[in-house]
This record gives structure tokens, C-alpha cells and sequence, in this order.
């Protein structure tokens, strides 16, 4: 039972190594393994960075903060929900944003989590914003995100 138990786990070390083996250098995520491993092609180095990079919670830590060669998400981008809504209710939200109202704004700021008493604000700064929130005909939701999200921290 131990040859069998032993066969399983070099069958699966080597089977997991082989795609390390042929994986482009961004197999190994970001985290301190990345950049203490940084240049070094080899599989032993690529298996030892991922392994650093998932130990001690860094690669997590690197995420959330945008350091050690992560990329941090955007604060509304990152929001899933939020992220479907306004994919799927493109026109809805922006003839809503134009005149200042309406049920897909309102969606649009329980979404944000912003308190009811707070709403109106926002509805104003987002109306008085159009044209910098729906820049094109072609503007993608990611980019009415981005575009709302540089308008709600200007001040």
C-alpha cells in the first residue's frame, strides 16, 4: 500500500512539474519568490519562487497592496457585482446618470454602498460628470467604472 501511496505522489510531483517545466516565466504569480527568483529561468528556481510566493500569506499581502511585482485591482473594478451591473445595464445606467435619477442609479449607488441620506449627492456629481463618465459611443463598462471612480475621489 505504501509503493502505491508513493507511486501516486511522484506521479502527480512530476506531472505538476512538467507544466511548470513548459509554462511561460508567469507561472510563478508575483510575491517575494518572484523577485527573489527574478532572471533565473530554471525549473528548480520557477518551483521554488511559486513556493515563496504562496508562503506566509505574501503573495495575498502583495495583491491587496499592489507591492512585490502585483498588480492591485481597481477599487470598483474588483467589485464582481458592481463589475455585471454596469456590463449589463450600459444604456439604462447612463440615461439614468443624464437626467440625475431613476432605478438603475439608485441600483448603481446600493451597489456602492453609499448611505441614502448621501444618495442626491451622489446623483448630482454623477449628472454634472456625464460627459466625463460615458466619454464615447464606444466607452466599455470597465472604462464607465474607471471614469465614475476617478470622478467620485476628485474633490
Amino acid at each position: 500500500m505504501r509503493k502505491i501511496g508513493a507511486l501516486a505522489v511522484a506521479v502527480f510531483c512530476t506531472v505538476a512539474l512538467v507544466g511548470v517545466a513548459h509554462a511561460g516565466k508567469s507561472n510563478t504569480g508575483c510575491g517575494i519568490g518572484t523577485l527573489i527568483f527574478e532572471g533565473k529561468e530554471g525549473l528548480l528556481s520557477q518551483v521554488c519562487a511559486a513556493t515563496f510566493n504562496g508562503s506566509f500569506g505574501n503573495q495575498t499581502f502583495g495583491i491587496t497592496s499592489g507591492t512585490l511585482e502585483c498588480e492591485k485591482a481597481s477599487t470598483f473594478v474588483a467589485h464582481e457585482k458592481l463589475n455585471k451591473f454596469v456590463g449589463e445595464n450600459m444604456d439604462n445606467l447612463a440615461m439614468d446618470i443624464s437626467r440625475g435619477n431613476g432605478e438603475y442609479l439608485t441600483t448603481l449607488a446600493v451597489l456602492l454602498d453609499v448611505p441614502v441620506e448621501a444618495r442626491p449627492a451622489l446623483y448630482g456629481r454623477l449628472q454634472s460628470n456625464f460627459s466625463k463618465i460615458y466619454t464615447s459611443d464606444s466607452v466599455t463598462h470597465i472604462d464607465v467604472l474607471n471614469n465614475i471612480e476617478t470622478v467620485l475621489s476628485a474633490s
